[in-house]
């Protein structure tokens, strides 16, 4: 197996990808993926060369990337807590108007609705 990740790094001079590889083992991408997922996962580990000419700066690239990760995580975050805040609003609505209801029972009165028409009823 590892001879045909080496195989593929050198024959395209990049890290090799699963697709590559399942492609140089003559099997499915489907295939390869769900019958090696460790190597898949080790596949997909970024190839980090420590050499003293590279520049170790991540790219404008990577930093863009890695905001957008940032950025989608808290969005995640935002979405979930407006949907909390949205169900308690939704409860409390609720509660109220039982709490409404129980003391016009217990007070022996009725309330009268508050909404008006927006126009007068025509004759």
């Amino acid at each position: 197996m590892h001879t045909a990740i080496t195989a593929v790094s050198d024959a395209t001079g990049r890290p090799a990808t699963a697709f590559a590889v399942a492609r140089r083992l003559g099997i499915a991408n489907t295939t390869f993926r769900r019958n090696f997922p460790d190597i898949v996962a080790e596949l997909k580990q970024p190839q980090r060369e420590t050499s003293p000419d590279v520049d170790t700066q991540p790219t404008r690239f990577d930093q863009l990337k890695k905001e957008n990760d940032r950025l989608r995580s808290e969005l995640r975050d935002w979405k979930s807590n407006c949907e909390l805040a949205i169900a308690n609003i939704q409860r409390l609505t609720l509660e109220n108007h039982d709490l409404r209801k129980e003391i016009e029972a217990l007070t022996n009165t009725t309330s009268i609705d508050r909404r008006r028409p927006s126009r007068p009823p025509s004759n």
